[in-house]
């Protein structure tokens, strides 16, 4: 068993995927398994692998459910991963050794595929001044601009200091927020060694009323971070993607498009008076 790296996974209702998770790194990685939406069977699922559980109460969100599971780690790294991804042999071992070999490491990707081996590496950003460029995915380590969320291995001390997840924003965005941030202590790196297959969009149930939902919030959030970021037209720069993607005609033959659509348009809409920001009570 590594004592370097923990594993951080949110379930969200994720109790029919998150096993081949669990399966794929029991007995090598510790793991904390965050509960956030009371997922049926998911106390059995953890124990039966030896993770730990954390329950919250209700969805808080996945950057605060994320934070809250970071809290009980010890370990140098954390690797937080969706719960409908699969690691690779090995991959821990390669994200570990690049984190060695470089001193200024704060984060990285692996190389992630979905589910018939495609890749998928994306350089580009809201957040980045110029927005990137799109860029082949690389042979060897290589530094990069911005990480997913998806699979994002982070040395914790960085994480830590930087207060880790913004509690702002609920969902979406997230990911791309905290990268700019960990770029200003340290570098961030793609390592193509490493390997996560991620069956993007199998962790929850996929209805049109939770395409709504995740809609919304994608809008929220994209208006809280052009903002938070100082990117300029905030506002419209979430509203006319928004009401653009309403009137693609392929929203005509699918109750979830459109649902997702007229989610992010509300989202949209509903930021003007609070730029997005995520509060609770």
């Amino acid at each position: 068993m590594s004592n370097n790296t923990t594993i951080v996974t949110v379930s969200f209702n994720s109790s029919t995927v998150i096993r081949e998770l669990l399966e794929s790194v029991r007995g090598e990685t510790p793991c904390i398994v965050v509960d956030n939406g009371r997922s049926d069977g998911i106390s059995a699922l953890a124990a039966e692998f030896g993770a730990d559980l954390l329950r919250n109460e209700g969805n808080q969100g996945f950057g605060r459910a994320c934070n809250a599971g970071a809290a009980l780690v010890k370990t140098e790294f954390i690797f937080f991963v969706n719960p409908d991804a699969v690691i690779a042999p090995g991959c821990i071992d390669a994200l570990e050794e690049a984190a060695r070999q470089r001193p200024d490491f704060a984060a990285a990707n692996p190389r992630v595929v979905d589910a018939e081996g495609r890749s998928k590496f994306k350089t580009t950003s809201i957040l980045l001044p110029d927005g990137g460029t799109r860029a082949p995915l690389p042979q060897t380590t290589t530094q990069v601009p911005v990480l997913s969320g998806c699979a994002l291995f982070v040395r914790r001390s960085l994480f830590e200091a930087v207060g880790g997840f913004d509690p702002a924003i609920f969902l979406y965005h997230e990911d791309h927020d905290l990268a700019v941030r960990l770029s200003q202590h340290g570098s961030l790196w793609c390592v193509p060694e490493a390997l996560v297959r991620h069956l993007q969009g199998t962790g929850a149930s996929r209805t049109a009323q939770l395409a709504w939902f995740k809609g919304y919030h994608m809008a929220r959030s994209r208006h809280f971070v052009l903002k938070k970021h100082a990117r300029p037209m905030p506002f419209l720069r979430t509203l006319f993607p928004a009401f653009g993607e309403l009137l693609l005609p392929h929203n005509l033959f699918s109750t979830r498009r459109r649902s997702r659509s007229l989610g992010q348009l509300m989202g949209a809409l509903s930021s003007l008076g609070d730029h997005g920001g995520y509060k609770t009570k």
